[in-house]
This record gives C-alpha cells, structure tokens and sequence, in this order.
C-alpha cells in the first residue's frame, strides 16, 4: 500500500486551545491551515480554564468573545483562607477603564472554549487521529516556491508544508524538533475536577482559595451548579504514582483523604465532582532562560501555547498566554499574506515569523517567571518546610500572608491585563 502525500500551505499540530485558536487567527485574515490531532475525537481533559482580561481581548479578535461572554460571568474577588488559623484576606477586582473590560478571570468550561472556536473553523480543517511521528526539512530551490517542511504521520502519511506550527502541548515533537530544552518538574503536582450540584450549590460568584500545610485549594464558581476546583500540592511519591494511573475514583479517594481539616465546602465539590472531571498531572514548567534564548523557530517551523511555554497554573496563564500567542502568530502571517496579494512566500513568512518570536520571547518568559514564583511563596508559607528550619517557615509565611496577597496580589490583574491586538483586515 502506498504512503498518501498531501500538500497544505500551513500546517498546525494539536487540536487543543492554542492549535485552534491559531487556526481560527488564520482563518480571520484569509488563510486556511490543516490541524492534526492525534486523538480521534476533540479533547476536552480538564474540567475547566481561567481566563483573564488578556484571554479576553483575544477571543475578541478571534471574534468568539460574544459566544462565550453571556455564559461566564467575572469575579469581581478572591478570597483567600488560611486553613489553619482560619483568617480570611479578600481582594476585589476593580473594572478596566478602557472599554468597561473586567481584569477579574471568569472560569470557564474547556469544551465551550473549544467548541466556540470549532465552530468558527471550516468542516475539513481538524484531521482527527493524525499523530506525529517525525518532521524533515528539505533544501529550498531558488526557482521554485516550495514545500519546504515534510511532516511524516504514524500511518504513513506524508504532508508537504510550507509553514508548520507545533500547538502540541508539553511534550512538544515540534519543541524537540526545534532543539528547545525538555520542561521540568516543579516539585508539585495538581488535581483538578468539577463539581456538579443540580439543586444548586448556593455559593457567592467569587474566586476561593484555602491554604493550608503544603497545598492550596481554590474554588470558582462557573454557573450556579458547576464549581471548578483545584488542589496544588507538594509532590508525594506513592500518592502520585496511585493518581498517575488515572482512576477517578481513586485521584477522588485521595484527594478528599488529604483535606480531611479543610473546611466543609472543601469536601463538598470533590464529594460532587464528575468522576470524567478528575485529572492529576504533575506542574512542569520550561526554564524561562530557555524561552528567552532557547530556538523557538527554525525557517517557517514554529511553536506556541504549551509547546513553546509551559509553566504552572498559579496565575492561570496556560491557556490566556496561548490565546495570545495565536492572535499574534495570526497578526504577522496575516501581514505578510496580504503584503504579498494572498499569497503565501516562505521568505517574507521567515521575517515575519522571527518577529513573533520575538514579541513572545520576553512576555512568555515573565509569565513563567511569575507564575512559578506565585506557587513557589503560596505553598512555601503553608507550613511546608520543614520544621527544623522553623525560621525560614516563619519568614515563608509572612512574605505570602503580608507581602504577597495583601501587595502583590492585589496588583496582578493590572500585571496580566496584556493587549494582544488585533488581526490584519484587508486580506484577498
């Protein structure tokens, strides 16, 4: 049986947030792209995502904003609880004054996310059940316009490209192709999960987290029966390695186990979380020196979301920073197709894909930075260290209890407000 060869002009790999957003980005200045995806169907892991102001301006460039806008309302606050003396610090979100835009994250359900962006897309843009096996790049003839990058798929498909663009999470083929370093372990590990009350679960909108010894527990209300939650907590070897195998019932067993002191409304949204909901995974995160001078392009092969930064969710930047990432990738692409009268030239695209690397490079690597520096004070001043160093947990609990969430904190919706811009109009 003979290998099926195909030709796209831009091909994406990964069906999640960032390899769909890109494509819709794509699609918005005129330019259809292929998108694999390994999976046979979409992937919804992971009950829900926070998105803040700068997610937001994106999926207004993207021009699903108003899809999503009337089902996931903002927090206008957080609460934060110490578990073990129970003493509670609020922070209130206050409004943006350019275009009423609320800094305050909404959570929302991944599979309304991806839906609204499939939707947007034509029919035959995902090839589902498409897994990448290797890339190969081919010299490029000064008299032809050429299908400069080969993408060899498992079932023996190959895909001639002149544009490739890795959206393939964390363990990135495309990250690897490029020679960027291998993410690293963070020490800690999270469980998330929604909890579902069809009577209702009587919560006030706001955002809650509790801390306690090691961990963190948040909670956030999506509608008045769903409630996202998460646990972030330090690394615990037998008990990772029993969640790792992906039993819901077991990652549940564990979890509700480990916050036995947590208050009530702790226990009650893992007690009502859907057993589909439950995912583990440990919180990796790329070296921000790598992003900044790692090669995050080669040519017209490039990375974005997860596969060029992956770093913990403290700041809930995951998916807003991959949303980002699409619209801007869209933007130069966009630039250069419509310089060239809707036509796609390899050389132009090289230029413009630089500068997006370049855009990104010091943005992404602060988010990193950021959001591992927020876990690292969170969970530090909990009560994790070790008791023979009682003054160095004395110290760890202040910075979070006084300096972080009653300072810093409070400015980290000014810090994440970020304005991605808008797409290029005007393409053939």
């Amino acid at each position: 049986m003979e290998n099926s060869v195909i030709k796209e002009e831009i091909v994406i790999v990964g069906g999640g947030v960032a390899g769909l957003a890109t494509a819709l980005a794509l699609k918005r200045v005129g330019i259809k792209s292929l998108v694999l995806e390994k999976a046979n169907e979409l992937r919804v892991t992971g009950a829900a995502l926070a998105l803040f102001s700068n997610a937001w301006i994106a999926l207004e460039s993207l021009g699903v904003a108003e899809k999503l806008n009337p089902f996931y309302k903002p927090y206008e606050s957080v609460k934060v609880t110490n578990v073990a003396n129970g003493v509670s610090q609020e922070t209130n979100f206050h409004k943006q004054g350019v275009e009423g835009l609320a800094i305050g994250p909404r959570a929302v359900h991944r599979k309304a996310l991806l839906e609204a962006l499939l939707e947007e897309l034509p029919i035959d843009t995902v090839r589902f059940s498409s897994k990448l096996r290797s890339i190969e790049k081919t010299e490029k003839r000064q008299d032809d316009d050429s299908f400069g990058v080969i993408v060899h798929l498992e079932d023996g498909t190959m895909i001639h490209t002149k544009v490739l663009i890795g959206c393939d999470g964390v363990h990135s083929v495309v990250s690897k192709w490029l020679g960027l370093k291998d993410p690293v372990h963070s020490g800690r590990c999270a469980v998330r999960g929604l909890g579902v009350f069809p009577e209702g679960h009587g919560l006030k909108h706001e955002a809650q987290q509790f801390v306690d010894r090691g961990r963190r527990f948040g909670i956030a209300p999506i509608n008045n029966e769903d409630v996202y939650w998460f646990v972030a907590y330090q690394s615990i070897p037998n008990k990772d390695e029993e969640m790792a195998k992906g039993d819901p019932k077991v990652i549940q067993k564990t979890i509700l186990e480990s916050v036995s002191g947590s208050p009530q409304v702790v226990k009650d949204v893992i007690q009502q979380s859907e057993m589909q909901s439950l995912s583990w995974a440990p919180l990796l995160f790329r070296y921000p020196w790598n992003v900044i001078f790692g090669p995050l392009s080669d040519g017209t092969i490039t990375v974005a979301g997860d596969a060029m930064h992956p770093m913990t969710p403290d700041l809930g930047q995951g998916g807003c920073a991959s949303l980002e990432d699409a619209v801007i990738l869209g933007r130069h692409i966009g630039n250069s197709y419509i310089r060239n009268g809707g036509m796609i030239s390899q050389e132009d695209l090289e230029v413009e894909i630089e500068m997006y690397v370049k855009e990104r490079r010091w943005r992404t690597a602060g988010l990193i930075t950021a959001s591992y520096l927020s876990g690292w004070v969170q969970q530090s001043g909990g009560g994790g260290i070790r008791s023979s160093s009682r003054t160095v947990g004395w110290l760890m609990k202040f910075l979070r209890d006084s300096i972080f969430y009653k300072m810093i904190f409070r400015r980290l919706g000014s810090f994440l407000h970020y304005d991605c811009g808008k797409l290029p109009t005007g393409s053939t």
